[in-house]
This record gives structure tokens, C-alpha cells and sequence, in this order.
């Protein structure tokens, strides 16, 4: 059983891998200054996140950019939006838009020679919550949001909180959609990705729009695995 760590801008993302599968995942809060080191050390991990000096004795185990078989992969890219849009591809040997709702709600579009083909980046959920709050005098501090249940919720609350949690959900469903409809070569055949941890929240709106996206929650935790096999 091989352990998998990918170090977001937010959170940590561990997995167990064997035998071609990921066989359990868990997420949790970074570790303050000073923590010890894992119980149990990845034998392969990734970061865009800040790396404590707790993983250093593995530093030799961490995957660069380098090591992902994205072809025309800027330099620049972070190494979860490459993992997800390899592993993506790797999957469907297709065109693939990847929408991962995360810290930074990102896409990333692979053509189907496997080359990356550019994407977009805004704010995701948390951050415009906390920027809603912070630069208003009355609107509250929300921690997260949350999943729209059966019936769907009121799509016009009055409440100011549910009507952030709506603006902002509506306002990320918009921009995958929009996003997607502006795909280059339309008529080739792309699919639709969703990942990250408001990915959940985001499906059923999407999916009300008329979409098919291929919720995959931990797409990158997977693609790394997939590289360590390799």
C-alpha cells in the first residue's frame, strides 16, 4: 500500500494506492509551524501549497512539474492543475475541460494529443465569501458552502447569508458553463471534468444547465498514483 500526499493551497489531500486503485483518501487541515513529521511518510507527494520544513528527509519523494507528462506544459503551471488535466486525459485519450473548484476555482483544457491548451482562474467559493464579508459592513462570515439538497434551494433567498451562498454558487455554475461553451474546436469530442472540494456543491447546478460533468473528487490524488506506478 503506497501513501499519496498533495499539499493544496488550503488543505492536505492523502491517499493509500495499491494495486491501480486509490484505495482511501482523507483531507485535512495543513499543520501549524513546528509539527512533527507525518506518522507515515508519502512515498510520493506534490505541493502548491507551503511545504513545512516536517517533510524535508522526503524531499527527494516530492513530484515536480517536470516529472507529469503534459505536453506544452508552462513552466509556470501548478502542479494540481497539471496532475488533473493528465488525468483526465489519461482517461479519455480525448479533449478534456477540467473544472476544479477549489481555493481558485481553475480550468484547464487538454487537446487531444495530450498538450495543454491554456485554461482560466478566478476566485473560488471561500475566498469570495470572505471577500463579501471583509469588505462590507454588515454581510456575515460564512465558512463554507454548501450543497444544494432536494428540493433545490430558494434560487431568490432574502436572508443576506443564503444569498451570498447562493450569488456565489450560481456565479462559479455560470462561469464553468460559460467557460466550457467557449471551447475551442466544439465539435471535437470534450468532456467536462469537475473536481475540488465545491465540486459537489457546483454538479447539480451544472447538471440543470443541461451538462454531464464527470464528477471526479480526487482526479489529482489519482493521477499521482498513477505517475508513481509509473
Amino acid at each position: 500500500m503506497a501513501r499519496l500526499l498533495l499539499i493544496g493551497n488550503s488543505r492536505w489531500h492523502w491517499g493509500e494506492w495499491q494495486q491501480g486503485q486509490l484505495r482511501r483518501h482523507w483531507h485535512g487541515a495543513p499543520p501549524g509551524p513546528g509539527a512533527d513529521p507525518p506518522a507515515e511518510a508519502p512515498d510520493l507527494w506534490a505541493a502548491v501549497g507551503p511545504v513545512p520544513m516536517a517533510l524535508a528527509p522526503w524531499a527527494g519523494r516530492r513530484l515536480g512539474l517536470e516529472a507529469v507528462p503534459l505536453l506544452a506544459c508552462p513552466p509556470t503551471l501548478g502542479v494540481d492543475r497539471a496532475l488533473g488535466a493528465w488525468g483526465a486525459w489519461r482517461c479519455t485519450a480525448a479533449p478534456v475541460f477540467v473544472a476544479d473548484a477549489g481555493t481558485a476555482l481553475s480550468f484547464s483544457l487538454v487537446d487531444q494529443a495530450g498538450s495543454f491548451l491554456g485554461g482560466r482562474l478566478m476566485a473560488g467559493g471561500l475566498l469570495q465569501l470572505r471577500a463579501l464579508h471583509g469588505a462590507t459592513a454588515a454581510l456575515p462570515a460564512l465558512g463554507a458552502l454548501e450543497v444544494p439538497s432536494a428540493p433545490r434551494q430558494d434560487p431568490w433567498p432574502k436572508a443576506p447569508a443564503a444569498a451570498m451562498g447562493q450569488g456565489v454558487l450560481q456565479g462559479l455554475a455560470g462561469a464553468v458553463a460559460l467557460g466550457f461553451s467557449q471551447r475551442p474546436c466544439p465539435e471535437a469530442p470534450w468532456s467536462l471534468w469537475l473536481t475540488g472540494g465545491d465540486g459537489e456543491a457546483l454538479l447539480p447546478l451544472l447538471e440543470d444547465q443541461g451538462l454531464k460533468p464527470r464528477w471526479a473528487p480526487n482526479l489529482a490524488l489519482e493521477a499521482l498514483g498513477q505517475l508513481l506506478e509509473a
